[in-house]
């Protein structure tokens, strides 16, 4: 003889009366006249039935986490933050909404008495312009990995390294370093004798104690590049550059789609500051950048061991998430 809890018309409308209609567990059992214990094994069983399908929505600011498991799973990443691109949000919140993201992915990363590295550019500019009236203080020592000096416009100094390193030591209360350098040097021998000077060499010294690189990423193809605007390269060379195959930058140093930088050698090597191979050997090597068009050269760094840790948004995330599945089906 069947029993009352196996009764597969009974069970439907238990789950109907709990589920839709919200009645509890012992205003059903009044309902039906069965015990409150068999109203609960009859949940049970719509559940293992399939009558039952429970679906978890995440809150809105958890929209993207499987992105950033995609994006950590497929590229080997420590940690990705991606941030929503709204269609009703401004440029400027959008903006705001990234850098929040970013400051408090630091805030994790950051530790008093750390060394801390910084880049160059409007990116890491912007991410210590806001208020920081919620921002721990945090006792780091900021130094710039790449040389502070250019030939461009008073009107860019403010995303050159020494101005970068002063800010972001303002913004988390701790002190930074100045590195009084040409970006880039035209002869590699007068590089070479200048970094042998003394007051050079007590900056390069801080580059081995350097825990956490703090890093934006520069495309070739972008209007208005930071790198020609600041005077560090003419629109020929970097055209010429990619035609040889870059597809970004960091700290002022190219690399192609896989990482490599062997065809740019001969420029990476003037560039004064942390080489790329050294900036592989650090703990946390964190960069941000948003935007598609940013994809490839994020792309490309993450590939070359230059990026463990990656702030971007969903335009960016939604293309690199596509290339690396696409390698993974190549392998």
């Amino acid at each position: 003889m069947q029993k009352i809890i196996d009764n597969p018309r009974l069970i439907y409308k238990c789950c109907k009366l709990y589920y839709e209609e919200n009645r509890g567990q012992q205003e059903i059992a009044d309902l039906l006249g069965v015990s409150r214990v068999s109203i609960s094994r009859m949940l049970q069983s719509g559940r293992e039935l399939g009558l039952v399908k429970i679906q978890i929505v995440p809150p809105s600011h958890l929209t993207y986490t499987e992105m950033e498991k995609d994006l950590e799973r497929l590229y080997g990443l420590k940690e990705a933050v991606v941030v929503e691109n709204s269609p009703l949000a401004t440029a400027y919140d959008h903006l705001s909404e990234l850098n929040a993201k970013a400051v408090g992915l630091l805030e994790n990363y950051l530790h008093d008495n750390d060394v801390v590295g910084v880049s160059m550019g409007n990116t890491l500019h912007n991410v210590c312009n806001g208020t920081n009236s919620s921002v721990h203080t945090i006792k780091c020592t900021f130094v710039p990995i790449v040389g502070g000096i250019s030939s461009g416009r008073s009107a860019t100094m403010n995303v050159h390294s020494n101005q970068t390193a002063m800010n972001f030591a303002r913004f988390f209360g701790g002190e930074y370093v100045e590195f009084f350098a040409p970006a880039i040097f035209q002869d590699l021998a007068v590089l070479k004798g200048f970094m042998n000077e003394a007051p050079m060499q007590s900056v390069l010294q801080y580059y081995h104690k350097v825990k956490t690189v703090i890093m934006g990423i520069g495309t070739p193809n972008r209007a208005g590049s930071t790198m020609i605007r600041a005077g560090y390269i003419t629109q020929e060379q970097l055209q010429e550059m990619v035609r040889q195959g870059v597809v970004g930058d960091l700290s002022l140093q190219f690399f192609d789609k896989d990482g490599n930088t062997d065809r740019f050698r001969e420029f990476n090597a003037r560039v004064t500051g942390m080489p790329l191979r050294q900036l592989r050997k650090v703990e946390n090597r964190i960069c941000i950048g948003s935007g598609g068009h940013k994809a490839e050269a994020v792309h490309g760094a993450i590939r070359g061991g230059f990026i463990n840790i990656l702030v971007t948004d969903q335009e960016c995330a939604i293309k690199l998430i596509k290339m690396g599945k696409e390698e993974k089906e190549n392998e």
